[in-house]
């Protein structure tokens, strides 16, 4: 994916973040409630947090990009593939701004996603997971046509607690054809 392309979905434009991004993605993800869901959103999020995560999305195993408005452009979330080019595989991610839940963005951003990592990247399989608290993203998950694959038991930690892992998966095969 090139520094300039975007993806666009009926309501939704996808592209990488920028320098710019920081002072709108700030209160966007440094809520509570964002961090609780996620394994890598810290809480407080602080400017140099921001800073990092922009650089980091410009890493070549990484694929992140700002999910944003195509009404307005204005950031709601993001999105994104850590490749393992090697497996030809993909583990999708991706958090929404608490003010835009339950609305369909983080399905219609994740479609995208799916499609061109399919399409476009040419993947055999993507994966993704959550917390076992936070079932609305399963629910996408599965939206998605991802497999419920099993439950890692108390497999990561965060803020002092052991937290169970759902995992999914969807093949290319599996994904061309809606089975």
């Amino acid at each position: 994916m090139t520094m300039s392309t975007i993806l666009e979905t009926s309501r939704l434009k996808l592209r990488r973040y920028s320098e710019g991004d920081v002072a709108e993605l700030l209160p966007l993800i440094g809520t509570p409630e964002v961090a609780a869901t996620t394994l890598r959103i810290a809480h407080p999020y602080t400017e140099q947090h921001a800073r990092e995560f922009i650089a980091s999305s410009q890493d070549a195993d990484k694929i992140w990009l700002a999910i944003t408005l195509r009404s307005d452009g204005h950031q709601i979330g993001g999105i994104g593939l850590r490749l393992a080019p090697q497996h030809e595989h993909a583990e999708l991610g991706y958090w929404l701004a608490v003010a835009y839940w339950g609305k369909g963005y983080a399905t219609e951003a994740a479609q995208e996603m799916l499609r061109y990592g399919f399409e476009d990247l040419h993947l055999h399989r993507v994966s993704a997971s959550h917390f076992k608290h936070n079932p609305a993203s399963g629910r996408i998950l599965l939206k998605l046509g991802m497999r419920h694959e099993g439950c890692q038991r108390e497999h990561l930690r965060k803020w002092d607690r052991f937290i169970d892992l759902e995992l999914y998966g969807i093949l290319r095969q599996e994904w061309r054809t809606g089975e």
